[in-house]
C-alpha cells in the first residue's frame, strides 16, 4: 500500500500563459523534492493539467504537498487527490513506463472529485483531499482526522499572499526569522507581524508534527 496523488492545474485554461506555468509547477516540486525528499516519484505531468505522485506515507505526502502550495507564485495552483491503496503499471507499447493503474489511482480520483465539490460549496479554499481504497488496511478515523486537518490547513494557506508563503515556507523548513527578514530585504518585526496575522505558526507547527523522518 503506498499513497498515490493525483494534482491538478486549478483555471488551467484561464491561464495567462499555460507554459509559463508550467515552469512554476516543475520548479516548485523539484524544489520540494530537494529541500525534503520523502516522494517515491515525484509529481509529474502525465496528459493534459493533470500530474501523478507517488509517496510511501500519508505524513510524507501532506508534508510535501504543503510545501508544494507553499512554494508556487500567485496565480498557480493545484488541487490535491489523495489516494490510499495499491498503485501498478499496465504494460503498454505505447507508453515505456506503462500505464499508472491500481485502487490507490482510483481513490486519488475520487479524493479529486471531492475537492472540487467542496470548493463549490462548503469549503471554496479546500485543495486536498484523502480517500481511502476498500482494499487499503488504514485506520478509517486517522483518515477523518487528516482530513479535518487538511481543511483548517487549507484555509489559512489559501489566505496567504506570495510573500507569506515564502516566508512560512521557511520557517516550516527551519529558518529563524532574522533569516527570513534577510532573504526578503524586510525588518525581523514585520516577518513576526506577517505571520503571526496570517495564523501561519499552526500551519508550521502541524507541518512539524507530521512524522517524515
Amino acid at each position: 500500500m503506498v499513497i498515490a496523488v493525483t494534482a491538478d492545474i486549478i483555471g488551467s485554461r484561464q491561464l495567462d500563459d499555460r507554459a509559463v506555468a508550467q515552469q512554476h509547477f516543475d520548479a516548485a516540486i523539484a524544489r520540494v523534492q530537494r529541500d525534503l525528499p520523502v516522494a517515491a516519484q515525484p509529481l509529474r505531468p502525465t496528459v493534459g493539467d493533470e500530474q501523478q505522485g507517488v509517496y510511501p506515507t500519508l505524513d510524507g505526502a501532506l508534508a510535501s504537498l504543503l510545501l508544494i502550495r507553499l512554494a508556487l507564485p500567485d496565480g498557480v495552483e493545484f488541487r490535491f487527490g489523495i489516494g490510499v491503496g495499491d498503485v501498478g503499471r499496465i504494460p503498454s507499447t505505447a507508453s515505456r513506463d506503462g500505464i499508472p493503474e491500481g485502487p490507490g489511482w482510483w481513490a486519488a480520483r475520487s479524493a479529486i472529485e471531492h475537492v472540487q465539490t467542496l470548493q463549490k460549496r462548503a469549503a471554496p479554499e479546500a485543495r486536498s483531499w484523502i480517500v481511502v481504497h476498500e482494499s487499503a488496511q488504514m485506520p478509517r478515523e486517522q483518515v477523518r482526522w487528516a482530513n479535518a486537518y487538511l481543511l483548517a490547513r487549507d484555509e489559512l494557506v489559501g489566505g496567504m499572499r506570495e510573500r507569506l508563503r515564502r516566508l512560512t515556507y521557511g520557517r516550516c523548513l527551519g529558518l529563524t526569522q532574522r533569516e527570513l527578514a534577510e532573504q526578503e530585504g524586510i525588518t525581523q518585526s514585520a516577518v513576526s507581524q506577517a505571520l503571526t496575522a496570517a495564523g501561519a505558526a499552526a500551519v508550521v507547527e502541524g507541518f512539524r508534527l507530521l512524522d517524515v523522518d
